[in-house]
């Protein structure tokens, strides 16, 4: 990237901040946190309470079916209600079910309870990530921003929930060494209960707030609520085969380093692989915006499901870092691109419903991947996991070469909107 480039992507990303102030983005960064700490972080501690895997393995799991059910719910309701009173409600709980695990776990009870205690913790996550890009995009469009602040928003965005989900994991593990993994869920119940407290009352959240004029809603003249058009379903699929690779790697990248006897480098194999997402998905500020979305989501796709291909031949723990650290790439690439177009095709007041379930399709295909494939690995070894992992990739990619996500009609009505459609099957 040249100077004049690079000065070019600064200026963008100024842009982003200057919609929201400096304030927001650093609470939203540490309200999400917790998120990426209670799913590992409730596996670690049932593990170590008591002293079964599988049981661990059961409350991880309901924990993340939890956030997978109401996820789109917490946004249903975030678009009706607006995401102050949604947020503030859903932080407070998340903290109370997030303590109650800890203190369960340390009690030692039954394993249903703690199975029903993970699926509250799961269940009350307040969506941070999906919400603030929600509101982000939502302060854009208001200011009347050009598609290139829009697109560095959400790249933002996704820079941050890979920051977060490669730390959050980090801090759970350092605590899990140096003192107990219950510490690490302990602060994230602090966390959540403050940050998601502060970004909920941050005066941005008036942006999402729902439009007042018009007829009562139940009146006969009040305007139903827009159905959500069919386009969209192409890319929840596609971000549910994204986590499904991601877990399925993950299962892979578990059980080699297992065999190479140096369990320990999972979790930095991990890193690595989201710090290159990371720096990817802030370099996709600078793609030229006559590179349209569809023709983005297609090349994402595509470049996952070629990385993905050497994973199967890999066998030494060097290999291992190299080859992931270079998939890392697609990833964050693929979810800008997929939230992004996400924006576009759905109506504007069923977008916070639209990103939080893109983010449970996410979640929900990881928990179910690596499920499955952490079985597979351990019966037919690391590279049964990572043919998995090319699988979903291919599969993604087969879906974005045949879908024609369109922009959403309704918004030809509004300004903001006029200048930004994409005909069906052209980028």
């Amino acid at each position: 990237m040249g100077s004049t480039g690079l000065r070019r992507t600064l200026g963008t990303y100024r842009e982003v901040i200057a919609l929201t102030g400096p304030l927001l983005p650093v609470v939203s960064f540490l309200g999400r946190l917790p998120t990426a700490t209670i799913q590992f972080g409730s596996v670690l501690l049932v593990a170590r309470t008591s002293g079964s895997l599988a049981v661990a393995g059961l409350t991880g799991g309901a924990l993340a079916l939890g956030q997978v059910a109401c996820g789109p719910l917490v946004g249903r309701l975030a678009d009706r209600h607006g995401q102050r009173p949604v947020v503030l409600a859903c932080s407070l709980l998340n903290a109370l079910a997030v303590t109650a695990l800890v203190a369960g776990a340390l009690a030692a009870p039954p394993t249903p309870l703690l199975v029903l205690l993970g699926a509250l913790a799961g269940a009350s996550v307040p969506l941070i990530g999906p919400l603030a890009r929600t509101r982000l995009v939502a302060l854009a469009r208001r200011t009347g921003a050009p598609d290139a602040t829009v697109g560095a928003a959400l790249s933002f965005e996704s820079t941050l929930d890979e920051i977060s989900f490669v730390l959050g994991p980090a801090l759970v593990g350092l605590a899990a060494v140096v003192a107990h993994p219950g510490h690490a869920l302990a602060l994230a119940a602090l966390l959540v209960a403050v940050c998601g407290t502060g970004f909920a009352l941050h005066p941005t959240a008036r942006a999402t707030a729902p439009a007042r004029s018009g007829p009562a809603p139940e009146s006969p003249a009040a305007p139903s609520r827009p159905r959500m058009p069919r386009s969209v379903h192409p890319l929840r699929a596609a971000l549910a085969l994204q986590g499904a690779m991601f877990g399925a790697c993950q299962a892979g990248v578990t059980a080699l380093t297992e065999r190479l006897g140096r369990p320990e480098q999972a979790g930095l194999v991990y890193a690595a692989m989201g710090v290159m997402s990371a720096v990817a998905g802030l370099a996709m500020a600078t793609v030229p915006a006559r590179f349209g979305l569809t023709a983005r989501w297609r090349t994402a796709t595509a470049a996952a499901c070629a990385l993905s291909l050497p994973l199967m031949a890999t066998d030494g723990l060097g290999a291992l870092y190299a080859v992931v650290t270079v998939l890392g790439v697609a990833y964050a690439p693929h979810l800008i691109t997929v939230f992004g177009l996400t924006e576009r095709v759905v109506p504007r007041a069923r977008l916070a419903e639209a990103m939080a379930f893109a983010t449970s399709a996410l979640v929900g295909g990881q928990a179910l991947a690596l499920a499955l494939t952490g079985r597979l690995a351990e019966s037919h070894g690391p590279g049964a996991a990572f043919a998995a992992a090319s699988l979903a990739a291919a599969l993604a990619c087969a879906i974005a070469l045949t879908a024609r996500p369109t922009t959403y009609s309704g918004r030809a009505e509004n300004p903001l909107h006029a200048r930004v459609p994409e005909k069906p099957g052209r980028p």
